[in-house]
């Protein structure tokens, strides 16, 4: 298992992400001051994104499948814990994109490669 999503697993049957990049903010306010520059003061932490870059190649690894899974999970829009594969957790996400690219078609249509970005949204 290299990460779960509540009860999606990120692994060989399923998907399997080759890149993980994740952004925390936090805030801070400035307040004008006369005479002076402006004072800053910490209001709190900000957004904290996860994407989760992979492809998919189902003669090898991965199904299409797995993308209606998580666009399924998706549209519940439910918060989700994440969990890597040695036992880190991030906290609950939402989803809030999922990108889809597919190439090397077959003559039937069906793609030989499906690469994806998902994007992923702490939610408290």
């Amino acid at each position: 298992m290299l990460a779960a999503l509540g009860l999606f697993v990120f692994d060989l049957p399923t998907a399997l992400f080759d890149e993980l990049e994740r952004r925390s903010d936090w805030r801070h306010t400035s307040v004008p001051r006369f005479g002076a520059r402006p004072a800053s003061q910490y209001v709190g932490p900000g957004p904290d994104t996860i994407n989760l870059r992979g492809a998919l190649v189902p003669e090898i690894a991965g199904r299409q499948a797995a993308l209606e899974t998580l666009r399924t999970m998706a549209d519940d829009g439910e918060a989700w814990p994440l969990v890597d594969g040695a036992g880190r957790v991030f906290g609950n996400f939402v989803i809030v994109a999922l990108d889809e690219r597919q190439g090397w078609f077959v003559d039937n249509g069906v793609p030989r490669r499906i690469d994806f970005n998902l994007q992923l949204e702490r939610d408290d």
